[in-house]
């Protein structure tokens, strides 16, 4: 089930349960997972795209493996708001994912998220191939943290 609202995806997620927040990238897909009360997000991993029934795979074991509630793609809007090519492509991601699995998905706009995660690695004093590597994670953890403000200000 795909919530435009994240307001919807409260309602359909269980009172706990671990979400996992996805920066859906052209080579790679950045996984950060929230605690079970849905309070902190944090890094998890950085999956290599293949094709899509690869990819869905992997972070389909991930969410069962995790016990999963919930999955947050971060959805990647133009500073003015709107939706371009990037977006489509992940909305046409989810609307694949969402034949495959039965948890509820929702977006959050993702406006800055790499900017704000490259910004907390500098900060962190990680070199150039240390950021590289995780840039992607980091990002899903700021995409997932912002809805997990956002669900918990709705309770």
């Amino acid at each position: 089930m795909i919530c435009e609202r994240i307001e919807d995806f409260a309602a359909a997620l269980p009172r706990t349960g671990a979400i996992a927040g996805l920066d859906l990238g052209t080579k790679t897909i950045g996984v950060a997972v929230s605690d079970g009360l849905r309070s902190v997000a944090s890094p998890l991993t950085v999956i290599r795209r293949q094709k899509f029934t690869l990819d869905a795979a992997e972070l389909l074991r991930i969410a069962a493996e995790r016990g999963l509630a919930g999955l947050v793609l971060g959805l990647p809007r133009n500073m003015d708001g709107t939706e371009g090519a990037r977006a489509q492509s992940t909305r046409a991601f989810a609307r694949n994912l969402e034949r495959l699995t039965p948890l509820p998905l929702a977006f959050w706009d993702e406006r800055l998220s790499t900017v704000a995660a490259e910004r907390a690695l500098l900060e962190a004093d990680a070199s150039r191939r240390k950021r590289a590597e995780v840039i992607d994670q980091v990002a899903a953890a700021y995409i997932l943290q912002g809805a997990l403000d956002r669900l918990g200000y709705l309770e």
